[in-house]
Parts: structure tokens; C-alpha cells; sequence
């Protein structure tokens, strides 16, 4: 299903493709984003992904909240349609913090709410702990201040890697196989959220993230990720909207322990666990989609 077939669905147009320009200490990079709904509405939504996903494994949400919301989707610098950083170095929350800064400033807004899956959650969580910070409510999908270092190394062990594919539907079943805790998604799903991920080159299929965001997550020493999990403890125990945390039953990388201890760390956090899923709840079954309704929007009006 392609972003206009499923946006049609939803009674809703196709998304606009925008870029903005951002910095970094190695010079100037473009982000990617869609935009979906009213481009004046003034609520927005921005919906930020995984570490080597894209914007678009929120075409579902994005087409279906439209209405209420103009839902904004980045591709995070180094990944979907986005420029690859000059210095790989770079590339961790503070540059995903300041280039999530500049979007904003772009939308023209004072506030948005948040949407975040996996490092799409930490970045929102580093942006929602700062003074006057732009974000109103958070949802963190299969994330916190606390990650099983069993699956941050499963992560390690993949990302990076070479990967080339003679068809655009071995790339799509690759990306399946690697997201298959995402839960049990159909054939057309996956194609719908993985398409995005590749690229055709002389022949072949690739992945579009740069393979060398592999080098600051190797390259993080023990030291650095206990200051890293403080300040993010820090950033959710200062954050006063209201924090939605979702967890996947068999998740490997957010704990039952780290949820709860989130819960009683934070102004005004709620939990939901989501059945039959692991890392990361893919938001395209209806039940996920209404659990984000409910806590953006409020629950869908009874048509009848």
C-alpha cells in the first residue's frame, strides 16, 4: 500500500514531501519530512521513527489523525530521504535534539505533541526535559531512560552491516525479518513500511540509512551510556505534560521494571502494554492506532 492508496482509505490527501535545512559542527544537511493535513493548522503532531526506519512507518497514523492534526513525519538525518552527516560522529540524540529544533522552528508553531518510536522516543524524551521545551504530550513507543544491553547489542550485531538485494521484495522480506518483533504484520503491511527503507543502485537494492551510524553506537563506552540514561531520567522527571508509555508484551528492550520505575519517575505517566509484540509495536492495527487516538485526540465520537 502505497502513501496515497492509504491515505485515500483515510478519506485523506497524500502527504507533502519537505525538506529543511539544518546544521551540524561538519556544515549543513537536509532533513526530510512529510507533512500531512491543513499546512496552517497549528496543532501539530510530529511522529519521529526508529533507528534505521523512516517517516513513513507512520503513514498510517499520520493519514487517520490528518484531520485534527497537521502530523508531521521526519526521515532522522542519515536515514529515508534525509542527507548523510559529513561527520558520522555526529550522529546521536544531540544532533537529532537540534536538527528536531530547526524543523520545529520551520513548522512556525510554539508547540507540538510527540510521537516517538524507539530512538524517535529518546530524542523526544531529550527534547522534552530541556527549559521551555516545545513538546505538549509524549508518547514513547517501546522506549526509556533504561535499554536491556542485550538488545542494544542484538541491535549492534545488524546495524551497518553490508546488505545488497537483487529484487525490491528481498529488501522488503530482509527488513521483515529483522522487524519481526514489530508484531504479526501481513505481506502488503510490510511492504507498505519497508518500501520506504530501500534504494535501487546499478541494479541492485540497498538500504537508504547511512551504514555508518553503526560507529557511534559501537564506539559508546559503559561510562557514556550511565550519563546518558541520568540525563534522560532527568529529562522525564522535569517534563509536566502528560507522557504515554508503550510497551510490547515480549519487548527486549523495555523492561516491566523500567516502565514502572518511569511511571513513578514522571509528573504525568501513564502505561499501556500491547499484547502479542515485541520491540517495537508497529501503530498499524486498529487497536495501536486507537490507543494513540485516545491519548492525543480523545476517544473517536460514537457515529452513531
Amino acid at each position: 500500500m502505497t502513501a496515497s492508496t492509504s491515505a485515500s482509505a483515510a478519506g485523506q490527501p497524500a502527504p507533502r514531501q519537505r525538506y529543511v535545512q539544518c546544521a551540524s559542527a561538519a556544515g549543513l544537511h537536509r532533513v526530510a519530512y512529510t507533512e500531512w493535513g491543513d499546512p496552517d493548522n497549528p496543532r501539530v503532531l510530529l511522529c519521529v521513527h526508529g533507528l534505521t526506519r523512516s517517516g513513513r512507518d507512520f503513514d498510517r497514523v499520520a493519514a487517520q489523525f490528518a484531520g485534527t492534526y497537521r502530523v508531521v513525519c521526519p526521515d532522522v538525518v542519515g536515514r529515508g530521504l534525509s542527507s548523510w552527516l559529513a561527520n558520522p560522529n555526529l550522529y546521536g540524540i544531540p544532533q537529532y535534539v537540534a536538527d528536531m529544533v530547526t524543523l520545529i522552528a520551520r513548522l512556525n508553531v510554539e508547540t507540538v505533541d510527540w510521537f516517538g518510536t524507539s530512538m524517535g522516543g529518546l530524542i523526544g524524551l531529550g527534547l522534552a526535559g530541556l527549559p521551555e521545551t516545545p513538546i505538549r504530550k509524549l508518547l514513547l513507543n517501546d522506549v526509556g531512560p533504561h535499554l536491556e544491553p542485550a538488545a542494544v547489542q542484538r541491535i549492534g550485531d545488524y546495524l551497518g552491516k553490508p546488505a545488497r538485494f537483487e529484487t525490491l521484495q528481498q529488501g522488503i522480506d530482509h527488513a521483515a525479518l529483522l522487524a519481526q518483533t514489530f508484531g504479526p504484520l501481513t505481506p502488503d503491511e510490510w511492504r507498505e513500511i519497508n518500501t520506504p527503507l530501500l534504494r535501487e543502485q546499478e541494479g541492485a537494492w540497498l538500504f537508504r540509512y547511512d551504514p555508518r551510524i553503526a560507529q557511534p553506537f559501537a564506539a559508546s563506552t559503559e561510562e557514556a551510556t550511565k550519563l546518558g540514561e541520568a540525563a534522560l531520567w532527568h529529562s522525564l522527571a522535569s517534563f509536566q505534560g502528560p507522557v504515554l508509555v508503550v510497551r510490547g508484551e515480549h519487548s527486549d528492550l523495555l523492561s516491566r521494571e523500567t516502565v514502572a520505575k518511569m511511571v513513578a519517575a514522571g509528573r504525568a505517566v501513564s502505561s499501556a502494554e500491547i499484547a502479542g509484540v515485541g520491540h517495537a509495536p508497529a501503530f498499524l492495527a486498529a487497536d495501536q492506532v486507537e490507543l494513540a487516538r485516545r491519548f492525543f485526540i480523545g476517544p473517536a465520537l460514537d457515529a452513531s
